[in-house]
């Protein structure tokens, strides 16, 4: 038989081990280090399950997360806004007061406030129910001085020119107030100036002033009076509606030129009567025949409104009543030579001057004045 140390030399080694765990405590679990497999396991277990239900949740926590950055950023965004806005406003509101304050307290005449009166219809005065633009003003007051200034040196800077810009200043205050009352006479009346009426103005203009064109014309007024061709037109517009209201109002003048052409229809001659009748003291007592024998398109003596009657008319024939700019006209053609230009005589009654008519409106209307005006005086030289 074997004795008990040849049997533990025989046990295996797995029988060696049991018999030591069965001696030794075992550890506990929590020491133990998990296997790599275990490890495994554990880790696919904690992995959450992907269902629309967990992508939402993930969702609304990565939102949540984002929203704690983009509202603060929102409200700054917001407050930026009403900080530069307010900003603005102030600046134009400061911006505003100073030019209503070199207008109407220092009555600046500088170039830049009269470009602001253009863009802001800061008013002047008004009349009843119209406000007058600081502008139109402007507009006059501005002409009046450059012609001086560049023309008679004056400087508007001295004792002596300020005196004379105080003594016309009334004079273009009560103009541009007279412009309103035309304006309103011409809408009671249905009146009104077409570019038509207006390009003949400037033609006749540029004729009379021995000019060749338009270009010609601009380089003029620039020096002399600081506008633009857009800038006269302005001014005859307003002249030719000023005209043509007084035609339509003087009802005496109109009919003194149908008595006057009643006659000539009836066989009544036309030198005599030119020469009772004419106001044109040049051409009177010539029986009314114009100076000028040749007269064609672009005449310096003759209105194109004429020029155009007489190139309907037949030598020996007498036109209608014909309306110009300032007066009634009644033309008889007498020959045309051979390069068709026209020998013509006329008769002409004028219009009453449209001061007429705007003194009733004046009677009417009240006014009142946002600026300070200097009495005036008749030592202010001519008008240019």
């Amino acid at each position: 038989m074997k004795t008990k140390d040849e049997q533990k030399k025989h046990l295996t080694a797995k029988e060696r081990i049991d018999k030591i765990k069965a001696v030794v405590p075992p550890v506990a679990a929590r020491f133990k280090k998990p296997t790599l497999q275990q490890q495994t396991d554990e880790a696919l277990e904690n992995v959450p399950r992907i269902t629309n239900e967990t992508v939402a949740e993930h969702r609304e926590e990565v939102l949540k997360g984002a929203r704690r950055f983009k509202y603060p950023l929102e409200h700054s965004k917001h407050k930026i806004v009403v900080v530069s806005a307010s900003l603005l406003i102030t600046a134009v509101v400061a911006f505003l007061i100073g030019t209503a304050i070199s207008l109407y307290r220092l009555q600046s005449t500088s170039a830049f406030m009269y470009h602001m009166t253009q863009v802001v219809p800061f008013p002047v005065a008004k009349v009843g129910k119209h406000y007058v633009a600081y502008e139109n003003y402007l507009f006059d007051l501005r002409r009046y001085m450059h012609y001086y200034h560049t023309q008679l040196q004056v400087d508007f800077s001295s004792q002596s020119g300020k005196l004379q810009l105080d003594t016309y200043k009334p004079k273009a205050m009560q103009k541009v107030i007279d412009n309103v009352y035309v304006k309103e006479l011409a809408r009671s009346n249905g009146i009104s100036v077409s570019d038509d009426e207006v390009r003949d103005a400037l033609g006749m203009l540029r004729v009379q002033n021995r000019l060749t064109s338009d270009k010609e014309l601009a380089s003029v007024i620039k020096r002399f009076y600081d506008w633009a061709i857009d800038d006269l037109k302005r001014e005859l517009k307003q002249e030719l509606l000023a005209q043509k209201v007084a035609a339509a109002l003087d009802v005496e003048t109109a009919t003194k030129a149908n008595g006057i052409l009643a006659q000539l229809k009836s066989g009544g001659d036309f030198a005599s009567l030119a020469g009772q009748y004419s106001e044109d003291q040049a051409t009177k007592g010539a029986g009314g025949q114009y100076a000028d024998v040749a007269i064609a398109a672009g005449s310096q003596e003759v209105s194109p409104v004429i020029i155009r009657e007489l190139a309907r008319l037949k030598p020996g024939e007498i036109s209608g009543l014909i309306t110009t700019p300032t007066s009634y006209e009644i033309v008889k053609l007498l020959e045309v030579d051979s390069a068709g230009k026209y020998k013509a005589a006329h008769i002409e009654l004028h219009f009453k001057d449209i001061s007429t008519y705007t003194q009733a409106q004046a009677a009417k209307a009240k006014v009142k004045y946002y600026i300070t005006m200097p009495k005036s005086t008749e030592n202010v030289g001519n008008q240019p």
